[in-house]
């Protein structure tokens, strides 16, 4: 599963997203909620997150740590991430939550793509296994939230050309990220191989 943090994290203020933002994101973080993409594992660990790119640059606004067992989000369960070093294994957030664990791997997305504007992070054991090498696939060894899953997820986004796919996580059992120019595309992804 995922919620362990695995890179530097600082959290430069607790200022919450606008509503605007939260109009944008929360509906689509609802659906895939609802729809089981998002949500809490047999063990009590939550699962999966979305992001959205919030201006020209690589910043973003993504689900927070630890927020995929809740059902119904507020603003305050969101984080802006503002700067970050995949080099370093580091990011710099705001909100009054801590970015989530997959931050890096979105934020690599981000910088790879500029075509890329939504990232949903998913966990499907039958979809991943069904798909596992016969659509992109990070390397085993590349765990979640690493620079190595970074780097190897950078390599698979920048060379598509349209700025949408899905990549299966190797190391990362379960785990599947639909990447797109919106984030109804990255669902619409999603949703052609399970509905």
């Amino acid at each position: 599963m995922e919620g362990i943090i695995k890179f530097e994290a600082t959290n430069v203020s607790s200022e919450t997203i606008s509503e605007k933002e939260f109009a944008l994101i929360n509906p689509w973080r609802q659906q895939s909620y609802d729809n089981g993409y998002i949500g809490v594992a047999n063990d009590g660990i939550g699962y999966g997150n979305i992001s959205f790119r919030s201006g020209t640059d690589n910043e973003f606004i993504i689900s927070a740590s630890a927020t995929g067992e809740i059902a119904k989000l507020k603003g305050s369960d969101y984080s802006r991430v503002i700067n970050f070093d995949i080099a370093k294994n580091s990011l710099q957030c705001q909100g009054p939550k801590l970015a989530s664990s997959e931050s890096l791997s979105h934020a690599a997305i981000y910088k790879a793509n500029k075509a890329v504007k939504a990232v949903l992070h998913i966990h499907n054991i039958e979809l991943w296994e069904r798909l596992i090498n016969k659509t992109p696939t990070t390397p085993l060894e590349a765990e979640y939230g690493t620079q190595a899953m970074a780097n190897a997820i950078s390599s698979i986004v920048k060379n598509s050309e349209s700025g949408n796919g899905i990549i299966i996580m190797a190391g990362h059992k379960e785990g599947i990220i639909s990447y797109g120019s919106s984030l109804e595309n990255c669902i619409s992804s999603i949703n052609k191989f399970i509905l």
